[in-house]
């Protein structure tokens, strides 16, 4: 079970950059961009993966009531993301994530659940050089969740996440617990993503999420958010506590009866006014009843997650999160999806990029 977290974060950043001439002029390009442009197309993963499906006409499933009320009824929805906690300070809300290009050296990561994690040989549980970590975030602020640089060890106190995503050959990185002990990195669990393919986690393997899902494709981000199209995909929620998963989930983290189980999907329903809040607020909550969110973690009921970034007001957003209460909302029936399961990836020797 992953712990309860304080999402804390900010910003800075020193960018490695390569360069080259052409036709008389530099061209100067980031090897490493915290919170950089994604490459598209987006929303990330295939437009048929379980992030960006449409489940606004599902069926609600039979238990939804007494899920609900598991949650508790008038417990208030609120967002897990922001800018600073204090200006300037290291720490800071929501998660940062970083895109490189294929320039950045692979880094061997050293696991506490190393027979979950990738980038790691099975057969002699050995760690090979897989992720690509930008430099930067061993002694900078704000690339790793929390704020704090990754030399820091602070693994007993907060999640720690590092999503990377490479641009080039559009995959993704993520990591639970990091640090940097002066030699090498360490975590608690690593996880690869091709974001060109529908892939699933082994059936009871982790990621860098208690579910065994991606984080960075639930996240609320606020170049969508201020942008000119709809968020078009599930948001990423946690609740207090989980029983077992269901689809797309791969993994579980608790046992607690009456609980949501990891991977179940919440819906805004669509008799809840969406009037009297911002236009970039109703975009999210739209999303909330078109894709809705998908249960991921084990923390603090609603907590819906989102990126750090300087720009978010929670000024605005607190309040709007808060005027959704858990009843508002509805469980999708428990694993849908309308074309049958996944199957999920065969665990294999040794999980590296292709």
């Amino acid at each position: 079970m992953k712990m309860q977290r304080d999402h804390y974060r900010t910003a800075a950043a020193l960018i490695s950059i390569t360069a080259f001439v052409a036709a008389g002029v530099i061209v100067i390009a980031a090897a490493s961009v915290r919170g950089g442009a994604l490459p598209g197309p987006l929303p990330l993963f295939p437009a048929d993966n379980w992030w960006n499906l449409d489940i606004s006409s599902a069926p609600v499933d039979p238990g939804s009531a007494a899920y609900i009320n598991f949650i508790g009824a008038t417990r208030t929805a609120h967002p897990d993301f922001g800018g600073d906690v204090s200006p300037g300070s290291v720490q800071n809300y929501g998660f940062p994530y970083a895109v490189v290009d294929s320039t950045v050296t692979l880094r061997a990561v050293q696991f506490q659940y190393s027979d979950e994690s990738d980038g790691v040989n099975h057969t002699t549980n050995q760690s090979v050089p897989f992720y690509p970590i930008p430099d930067e975030a061993i002694g900078q602020a704000h690339w790793i969740e929390g704020g704090d640089p990754g030399n820091i060890d602070l693994r007993s106190s907060s999640d720690r996440h590092l999503l990377i995503v490479d641009r080039d050959r559009r995959h993704l990185y993520e990591l639970y617990n990091v640090f940097y002990d002066g030699a090498q990195w360490r975590a608690g669990s690593g996880a690869f993503f091709d974001l060109n393919a529908n892939g699933r986690r082994p059936d009871g393997w982790t990621s860098a999420d208690a579910a065994g899902l991606a984080i960075l494709p639930g996240l609320v981000r606020y170049d969508e958010v201020f942008g000119s199209d709809e968020i078009r995909h599930a948001l990423r929620v946690t609740v207090r506590a989980t029983n077992g998963y269901v689809f797309p989930a791969s993994h579980r983290a608790g046992s607690t009866t009456g609980a949501l189980p990891m991977g179940a999907r919440l819906r805004l329903k669509t008799s809840r006014s969406l009037s009297g809040f911002t236009p970039e607020v109703q975009k999210i909550f739209r999303a909330m009843q078109r894709y809705g969110l998908i249960v991921a973690d084990n923390g603090s009921d609603l907590y819906v997650s989102g990126t750090y970034d300087t720009r978010w007001n929670n000024g605005v957003l607190n309040p709007a999160f808060g005027a959704l209460r858990a009843s508002d909302f509805e469980v999708v029936k428990l694993g849908f999806t309308p074309s049958g399961p996944v199957a999920p990836a065969a665990p294999t020797n040794l999980r590296i990029v292709p």
